[in-house]
């Protein structure tokens, strides 16, 4: 039974949904850094908010872990680098909290346009400045939005509720989804210069930090008020607070800071500035929904295969997941049979998909044969960093898809370019047992199952030959399960692969070395 840590408070969902799919989980939640890595190897899974910090050194010694759950949009509490290439999937919930994360964008709009927040204080105290606090209505106002994904679309669509224009800068924002949205898509400093209310909606990278800097912030129309409950670090917050006490700026609300939690900043006590303590998930609706998706994901990804809203793999539904495992299962064979016949380094791989193999997602089928291929020279090697490993030795991948052509109703070949100009390269398909079949080698064509132990042998068609290593095999007590052949022509090129019952010796192999029509000869491991 799969078994999952808790790590940080997530509602009691959960819990329960893990129980009901068969999945055990521990709720162990505030726990140091220490006491993480002492228990952190009993787990296959972790699920997350943003306390828990699952740092290098935690996934290091989790040596059990296959998957991290975030319940929410924002991982960097979780070093995915590190997870890749440990071969973690890295899970979010993006779709959870976005309703909550907008509703709560065009809350702060309005406090700030109203100064609610200092209006509040003030009649608190009974001081009744009604003339001190002249806001400004959002009709007609220009809101520009610096990222227009799932949050951003939420937003732009209550501002047209509320008759704002909007605008946004998003680079991946296509021109038919803008007009569907209703906004016009702008360069930056086209929405700097324009709107008159700014809301960030783009994740923390290192093209976005300080994407306000104080540059952004000086072509900023004068009286302009900013919005940030995306990420801290998105706003040069020195900056910031030197635009709002000169006048330039009229105000900020902010529910993200660079350090959290802040417990101090130089925005504080400034009546200009809203602030909220990270509150834009912070609704009972919200943590239910990330808690129960978060849980749904990891379990069905334990248990099926299954990969939703995965940082570092592609998207298979448990669906998919059942047609595709048994070509995922050939892609990764016929990975390791061509990486087993490579003694040099690679240049390129080529991934083939013919027929109903090319409906499938390839991108997991490519993983996996560059898994395979790579894993007889580097053992911690699997689908989730393969991909990263290749890019690393500088090897390129190239993909390719087209309809059925051949025999057979769907197959899959992977080719190595290797370093001197020379090739490997294998085919294979999928039998209506689901088992895979090596169904050619070299552009030969045979019909072999990929069995544990087996022997790789390409020699001249001659007769005799067959019968000299059938004998050889037997005067060595190795045991033949099963033996393939095929050849280019009459009196050619051939090669045998012979399935035996346990692993050829190395002085048996010597022997078949020597035999007079043996070009190569190789023992394999599946």
């Amino acid at each position: 039974m799969p078994r999952v840590l808790i790590a940080d408070k997530l509602s009691p969902a959960a819990l329960d949904i893990f129980r009901q799919r068969g999945v055990e989980a521990d709720v162990n939640t505030g726990l140091s850094k220490e006491e993480l890595l002492k228990i952190v190897d009993w787990y296959d899974g972790i699920a997350v908010r943003s306390a828990t910090k699952i740092t290098a050194d935690v996934i290091r010694a989790a040596k059990r872990l296959k998957v991290v759950g975030r319940a929410g949009i924002g991982v960097d509490n979780i070093d995915v680098p590190a997870a890749t290439a440990a071969g973690v999937i890295v899970m979010n919930t993006p779709f959870g909290n976005s309703i909550t994360t907008a509703e709560h964008a065009i809350a702060l709009m309005m406090a700030l346009a109203r100064q609610l927040p200092a209006a509040n204080a003030s009649t608190h105290e009974g001081r009744w400045e009604k003339n001190r606090f002249m806001g400004t209505e959002l009709y007609g106002k220009t809101l520009g939005l610096v990222g227009c994904g799932n949050i951003g679309s939420i937003v732009a669509d209550r501002a047209h509720g509320l008759k704002m224009k909007v605008i946004a800068y998003d680079p991946y924002l296509s021109p038919e989804r803008a007009a569907d949205l209703g906004v016009e898509k702008v360069e930056l400093n086209d929405l700097l210069s324009r709107a008159d209310f700014i809301s960030l909606h783009t994740p923390l990278t290192p093209e976005t930090k300080n994407i306000i800097s104080a540059d952004a912030i000086n072509r900023m129309k004068k009286g302009a008020r900013l919005i940030n409950c995306a990420r801290g670090g998105l706003v040069d917050e020195k900056a910031l607070k030197a635009a709002l006490d000169s006048g330039h700026l009229a105000g900020a609300a902010l529910d993200v800071f660079e350090e959290e939690p802040a417990k101090s900043n130089l925005l504080f006590g400034s009546d200009k500035v809203v602030a909220t303590p990270h509150l834009g998930a912070s609704t009972a609706e919200a943590q239910e929904n990330v808690a129960v998706q978060v849980a749904e994901q990891i379990s069905d990804y334990l248990l099926t295969g299954a990969i939703t809203n995965a940082l570092n793999m592609p998207a298979i539904t448990a669906e998919e997941a059942q047609k595709i495992r048994p070509w995922i299962a050939l892609s990764e064979k016929l990975g390791t049979f061509v990486g087993q016949l490579i003694d040099t380094s690679i240049e390129s791989v080529e991934i083939l998909c013919e027929g109903t193999a090319a409906d499938l997602k390839m991108r997991a089928l490519t993983q996996a044969a560059l898994a395979g291929l790579l894993k007889p020279a580097l053992a911690d090697v699997n689908m989730v960093n393969a991909p990263v490993v290749a890019k690393e030795r500088g090897i390129k991948v190239s993909e390719t898809r087209r309809p059925r052509e051949g025999i057979y109703e769907g197959y899959i070949k992977v080719t190595a370019h290797l370093d001197g100009g020379s090739t490997r390269r294998a085919a294979g398909t999928v039998f209506a047992d689901g088992r895979p079949r090596l169904i050619q080698v070299k552009d030969i064509s045979l019909d072999s199952a990929f069995a544990p132990h087996m022997l790789y042998v390409v020699n001249e068609d001659k007769p005799g030959f067959i019968g000299k290593l059938g004998t050889l095999l037997g005067d060595a007590q190795v045991n033949i399960a099963s033996f393939a052949l095929g050849r280019s022509a009459p009196g050619e090129e051939a090669i045998a692969l012979v399935e035996v019952d346990e692993a050829v010796p190395d002085r048996v192999l010597a022997e078949i070395r020597r035999l007079p029509l043996v070009r190569h000869a190789k023992a394999l491991a599946f």
